[in-house]
C-alpha cells in the first residue's frame, strides 16, 4: 500500500512539472492579447502584421510539429523539455527587447517553437503516469492552459492600471513588461524540469534497462512490480518497432481508415475555426469593440480566463459521465447561439460622433484637432468608422485612439455581446476544446497514433492560425458583426457534421472502437 501511494505520489509530482508547460503555453498566449495595442502602435503595424505577430507562433508550432518526435526520439522526453524551457525563455528576451517588427516577429516565431511542450508533456506524463490516471493527468495540461492565460490577463490588467501611477511605465515600453514578465515562470519551469527522471520507456528503448529499473525504484514501486512492469514495456517496444513511421503512414491514409482520418480532420478543422484564438489572443480588442475603456477592457479578460479554467473543469469531471459525442455537439450548439448573440448586439449598433462623444474623447486625452471633421456624423458600422479615423490619424495613433472613439461614440446594448462571449468561453472549454484530444487519442490505434496525433495537429494548427491571422483584417474589413456570424456559421455546420459522423467511445476500450471504425484494416 505504501509502494502505491509512494508511486502516486511521485508520478503526480513529476506530471505536474511536465504539465506546467500547459501553464506557460497559455501565459505566452494570452501575454501577446494585451500587449498588441501598444506594439501596433509603436512600430506602425497594418492590420496583416498584427495578424503576423500573433499567427507567426504557429507558424512556429506547425514547423516544430515536423521534428518534435524525432527530438524526443532521439534525446529523450526529459532533454527536450528542458530545450523547450529554453528556447521559451529566447522567445521572451528577444519578444521583450525587440526594437523593430521583424525583430519582434522571430521572437514570437521562436515562441511557437516551444509551444511543441504541449505535445511533448503530454508524452512524456503517459509514459510516467499509472494506466488507471493517465487520462488525467494528461488532461491537467489543458487546465494549467487556462491557468497560465487567466494568470497573464491578470498580470496585463495591473500593468495597465498602474500604467500612470508608476513612473517607468508607459504607453511606449508597458508591452515590453507583458512580454517580459514571462520570464520569471519560464526559469521556475527549466529549474523543476532539471529534478525530473527520464520517461523510462524512453530509456528501455534505448536498452537502458537499468537506467529505467532505477526510475521506477525512486518513484517506490518494489522490485517484483518493477520487473512486471520493464517486461510489459519491452513487450510493447516490440511490437511498436515493427512499425516504421512510413508504414504508419500508409496504414493511416489506407481505404480502411478514411472515415477515421475524415472524422479527425473535421473535428480539428471546427475546433480551429471556430474563433477561439480570436478571443484568446485579441480579447482586450474584442472588448474595446463594445466600448469599454483600456482598463475595463483587461479587467474584463480576467473574468474571461476565470470562465476558462472552471468549465475546463467542468469537461474533465463530465466527459466520462456525459460521454465524448453529446458534450461535443451540445458544445458547438452553444457555441452557435453565442456567437449569434455577439453578431446581434455588433449589428445593431451605432457610432455617433457628436460633440459629447468628442468631449470623453479629450477626456481620455486623445488628440481630438484632427476628429472635428467628421462632427455629428453617425455611422451604421464600425467598419465606416474606423476607415474614416484611418484617413486621419497615423499606424502610430490609430491603435491607442480606436478604442477611445469606439468607447466614446458607441450605441450598443452590451448585455448581447458579453453574454455571447462569456458562453462561448464556456462551452468552448467544456466541450470541443479538451475533448477534441480525448477523441484523437481513442481513435487512433497504437499502431498508427505515432503519425496520426501530428497530423491531427497539423490540420488543428493550420485551422488556429487561419483565425490568429486574419482576425484583425476581418475586424477591419468585414466589421467585428460579420466576424462573428461566420465563426457562428462554422460552429453550426460543425454540429450538423458532428451529429452525422461522431460516435459515442465514452467506456469502450480502443481495440473496441477500432473494430467499430475501421473494421476492414487487417490485424
Amino acid at each position: 500500500m505504501k509502494d502505491t501511494h509512494t508511486q502516486s505520489t511521485k508520478a503526480i509530482k513529476y506530471s505536474l512539472i511536465a504539465a506546467f508547460g500547459g501553464f506557460v503555453f497559455g501565459l505566452d498566449a494570452a501575454n501577446i492579447s494585451g500587449a498588441l495595442r501598444y506594439v501596433s502602435s509603436q512600430f506602425e503595424l497594418t492590420s496583416l502584421q498584427t495578424g503576423n505577430v500573433v499567427g507567426c507562433a504557429i507558424v512556429g508550432v506547425i514547423i516544430a510539429l515536423f521534428f518534435t518526435g524525432t527530438l524526443c526520439q532521439k534525446f529523450g522526453r526529459k532533454k527536450v523539455l528542458v530545450g523547450i524551457a529554453l528556447t521559451y525563455s529566447l522567445s521572451t528576451v528577444i519578444s521583450a527587447f525587440a526594437v523593430s517588427y521583424p525583430m519582434l516577429v522571430v521572437g514570437r516565431f521562436i515562441g511557437g517553437v516551444a509551444f511543441a511542450s504541449i505535445t511533448v508533456s503530454a508524452m512524456y506524463i503517459g509514459e510516467i503516469a499509472p494506466a488507471n490516471k493517465r487520462g488525467k493527468f494528461v488532461s491537467v495540461n489543458q487546465l494549467l492552459i487556462t491557468l497560465g492565460s487567466l494568470f497573464a490577463f491578470i498580470v496585463n490588467y495591473f500593468f495597465v492600471k498602474y500604467m500612470g501611477s508608476i513612473e517607468w511605465l508607459n504607453e511606449v515600453n508597458i508591452w515590453r513588461y507583458m512580454l517580459g514578465f514571462e520570464i520569471v515562470p519560464n526559469i521556475i519551469w527549466f529549474s523543476l524540469l532539471l529534478t525530473i527522471p527520464e520517461s523510462p520507456r524512453w530509456l528501455m528503448s534505448k536498452k537502458r534497462d537499468e537506467e529505467a529499473r532505477t526510475v521506477f525504484k525512486g518513484m517506490g514501486i518494489n522490485n517484483d512490480d518493477t520487473e512486471l512492469v520493464l517486461n510489459d514495456i519491452k513487450a510493447t517496444i516490440q511490437e511498436d518497432s515493427k512499425n516504421s513511421a512510413l508504414e504508419q503512414l500508409r496504414v493511416l491514409f489506407s481505404k480502411p481508415m478514411r472515415f477515421v482520418v475524415l472524422l479527425a480532420v473535421c473535428y480539428a478543422v471546427v475546433q480551429g475555426a471556430t474563433g477561439m484564438n480570436a478571443v484568446l489572443f485579441y480579447a482586450p480588442t474584442v472588448f474595446e469593440q463594445i466600448g469599454m475603456s483600456v482598463e475595463n477592457s483587461f479587467l474584463q479578460t480576467i473574468v474571461l480566463g476565470a470562465v476558462s479554467v472552471l468549465f475546463t473543469l467542468v469537461a474533465i469531471f463530465f466527459v466520462e459521465k456525459l460521454g465524448r459525442r453529446t458534450l461535443t455537439i451540445t458544445g458547438l450548439l452553444l457555441i452557435a447561439v453565442a456567437h449569434m448573440s455577439i453578431w446581434y448586439g455588433f449589428e445593431n449598433a451605432t457610432y455617433s460622433l457628436n460633440s459629447e462623444a468628442i468631449s470623453k474623447v479629450a477626456d481620455q486625452k486623445v488628440d481630438i484637432t484632427k476628429l472635428h471633421v467628421f462632427e455629428n456624423k453617425i455611422y451604421s458600422t464600425d467598419v465606416a468608422l474606423k476607415a474614416d479615423l484611418a484617413t486621419i490619424y497615423s499606424k502610430k495613433e490609430l491603435p491607442v485612439v480606436t478604442g477611445a472613439i469606439i468607447n466614446a461614440s458607441i450605441n450598443i446594448s452590451p448585455a448581447y455581446v458579453l453574454f455571447g462571449l462569456f458562453a462561448f468561453l464556456a462551452a468552448f472549454n467544456m466541450s470541443i476544446g479538451p475533448i477534441m484530444w480525448v477523441i484523437f487519442s481513442e481513435i487512433f490505434s497504437s499502431r498508427v497514433r505515432s503519425v496520426a496525433l501530428p497530423f491531427a495537429a497539423l490540420v488543428q494548427s493550420i485551422s488556429s492560425w487561419s483565425i490568429q491571422q486574419f482576425f484583425p483584417w476581418q475586424l477591419e474589413n468585414m466589421g467585428a458583426a460579420n466576424t462573428f456570424l461566420y465563426y457562428g456559421g462554422v460552429a453550426i455546420v460543425g454540429c450538423i457534421v458532428m451529429a452525422f459522423i461522431l460516435p459515442e467511445t465514452k467506456g469502450k476500450s480502443i481495440e473496441a472502437i477500432e473494430r467499430d471504425l475501421v473494421p476492414g484494416l487487417n490485424k
